[in-house]
């Protein structure tokens, strides 16, 4: 008698195995899943516009100054990577030292609710209020499903809860969870301009410009001629006696000549 006791205790052990797995290999597809998203509030954008000169390119490797100063290396751009140049599509090799680029980030912030409904119809074969409910769904198969708190189940038409359930009822029951949820996308875009041509030089200014170089020439120039000498003095030849001896015969012959003219008076 216990052998047969013993042998019924472990075939109703695996036949509440066999339940058990089969509630949960067969739960995904008895229970109906709806999700669907919702706007839940007005997107937002936000645009962020960053901008340098490339200074160098070497393969993929892109090095930039930004506007603010620094200096920012961009490591293997990809091939498909375009620039918008005036109408012309260019690649990281197209990109040459001089060039403004210029990207434009737009980051939008939408609000969703993502709402996931849940709906099963069964029959009740067991139910542990409030815990769980077995029902025997249209397959014929058993599954078990744990109640969630204030769960309502419509019983031809009538609501009750887990206590209100039955064996042998009918019933249908909705699980709706609404999660929110907030979405980002981005969007680059990246343009760039040619650097400026260099200025024409102005009209007036030849194009070629000769530096002269100042040459030296040495010029002879001839010596002044000497100064001639002072001519030399005439050497005395005699005394001054004879002058003063001609000046007294002149005073002389003029005394006499005023005697004469007196006396013819």
């Amino acid at each position: 008698m216990k052998s047969k006791a013993g042998w019924t205790s472990a075939w109703l052990v695996l036949a509440v195995g066999v339940v058990c797995m089969a509630v949960t290999l067969s739960m995904s597809a008895q229970v109906q899943t709806d999700t669907s998203t919702q706007a839940a509030g007005k997107a937002t954008k936000t645009t962020k516009v960053e901008s340098g000169v490339v200074v160098t390119v070497s393969g993929n490797d892109l090095v930039v100054k930004m506007a603010d100063g620094s200096i920012r290396h961009f490591a293997n751009v990809p091939e498909s990577a375009r620039i918008t140049v005036g109408d012309q599509q260019l690649g990281i090799h197209d990109l040459k030292p001089g060039m403004t680029l210029q990207r434009t980030i737009t980051t939008t912030t939408s609000p969703k609710m993502i709402k996931t409904v849940q709906s099963v119809t069964g029959t009740v074969w067991n139910v542990t209020p409030p815990l769980s409910v077995i029902l025997t769904l249209a397959d014929g198969k058993n599954q078990q499903f744990k109640i969630p708190k204030g769960q309502k189940f419509n019983v031809n038409g009538q609501m009750t809860d887990a206590w209100g359930l039955q064996k042998g009822m009918t019933i249908s029951a909705t699980k709706i969870v609404e999660v929110p949820q907030i979405v980002m996308t981005q969007q680059a875009k990246l343009t760039g301009t040619m650097p400026p041509p260099p200025a024409p030089p102005p009209p007036d200014v030849p194009l070629l410009i000769v530096e002269e170089e100042e040459v030296t020439v040495p010029v002879e120039v001839a010596e002044a001629p000497a100064p001639a000498p002072p001519p030399a003095a005439l050497p005395k030849t005699g005394s001054e006696l004879p002058l003063i001896g001609l000046l007294g015969l002149l005073s002389l012959a003029s005394s006499l000549g005023l005697r004469s003219a007196r006396k013819s008076h």
